[in-house]
């Protein structure tokens, strides 16, 4: 019989010199960072230019690294590319910069987020002048720190069905709603959910560096598994906490642990 999982932690505080999370402990990171296009965040300024957002990438992509497991792996939900500010290769510039650093490459799955009709320019107007393209769609990179298989044999807990239709690299499902969770961007907890029963042990550590209003944290709790987000504002910590809290509470998984810094 499986065990309970330790309590979720939520830590207040700076992924990048957090000591909540041992060296080569974590078997999962699943997240979605800051995209550089000028959300109103609490605690976080997410305009710049590109070259700074690349070089913060570099630094949270660096660390993450040296706390995964040798078979870790990182589920990273970003744009496939952006046009505020200048057209940039979103995936693929951090998919490069991750292999720079060591992280190998397994795949990417497309997220339609069904958000088509909310496009905002074309362009030059039924002209070949200069249109825009705009992919209504989000990316998970998926990698690995340095072997793909799982050196020791776990618990899965994914069903057969969700299985043949999660291996398949174009998931449908809506995005998440601003007003209804109380964050500028909080991501819908299907997408970590996916992955943590795809790419998970039920008894995996799984992290967030960037934790926001929790939706990981809350896909840890229904699944059972210990989970670690790292979040820099305060109000954040407490709305995730909430979250997680209501989620533990209906699955029978113990309440969620609030730090502040260096504490935990």
């Amino acid at each position: 019989m499986l065990k309970k999982p330790d309590p979720i932690q939520i830590v207040e505080g700076d992924f990048l010199n957090t000591r909540a999370i041992r060296r080569g402990t974590v078997g999962l990171m699943v997240t979605s960072p800051p995209y550089n296009v000028d959300v109103a965040y609490a605690s976080h300024d997410d305009g710049g230019s590109y070259a700074q957002y690349l070089a913060f990438s570099k630094a949270w992509l660096a660390r993450a690294y040296d706390l995964m497991a040798d078979d870790g792996r990182l589920c990273l939900n970003i744009p496939l590319d952006k046009n505020k500010g200048g057209q940039q290769s979103v995936c693929a510039d951090l998919t490069a910069l991750a292999k720079s650093l060591g992280w190998k490459y397994h795949s990417t799955i497309i997220w339609n987020e069904q958000n088509i009709s909310r496009r905002t320019a074309w362009g030059s107007w039924l002209s070949a002048s200069a249109p825009f393209v705009i992919a209504p769609v989000e990316t998970i990179v998926v990698l690995y720190k340095k072997q793909w298989k799982k050196q020791r044999i776990g618990h899965s807990d994914i069903r057969r069905d969700d299985f043949i239709a999660w291996t398949n690299g174009v998931w449908t499902f809506n995005g998440e709603s601003k007003k209804r969770i109380g964050h500028p961007a909080p991501f819908p907890v299907e997408l970590p959910l996916r992955c943590i029963q795809l790419f998970s042990y039920v008894d995996d550590l799984v992290v967030d560096p960037f934790a926001g209003s929790g939706s990981t944290l809350v896909a840890c709790a229904r699944t059972g598994r210990r989970g670690i987000g790292i979040e820099l504002d305060a109000a954040y910590c407490r709305l995730a906490r909430g979250r997680v809290a209501q989620a533990s509470t209906e699955h029978g998984q113990p309440a969620p642990l609030l730090a502040v810094g260096q504490r935990l």
